[in-house]
């Protein structure tokens, strides 16, 4: 059994040959509450970032199953890539687009 006295930085443990008593200083009292701090923050990020992971590989997309085609807008025209070349290849350029 040990008592803790945060107010002086005390910790009373019943030893052998009576009470013992460790102490320690403001200053490392502090650093061990920084470092503690740090710790407590990791530990949160991470089951955070397990959490955010299991959302987005439920929600990813597999391109695999998609069999949509993609379907331009309106306000597009086709223009051929190589006019020379046999395959037909077209690019969909906006037409309401700014100059700049």
């Amino acid at each position: 059994m040990a008592v803790p006295n945060y107010t002086y930085l005390k910790l009373k443990i019943l030893g052998p040959g009576g009470v013992i008593t460790i102490g320690t200083s403001f200053q490392h009292a502090y650093e061990y509450e920084v470092e503690c701090c740090g710790h407590a923050a990791a530990i949160v990020a991470s089951r955070e970032l397990a959490a955010i992971k299991k959302e987005v590989t439920k929600e990813a997309h597999d391109p695999k199953k998609s069999t949509r085609s993609f379907e331009p807008t309106e306000g597009s025209k086709e223009v051929l890539i190589d006019p020379g070349s046999p395959n037909d290849k077209v690019v969909h350029i906006g037409t309401a687009l700014s100059f700049k």
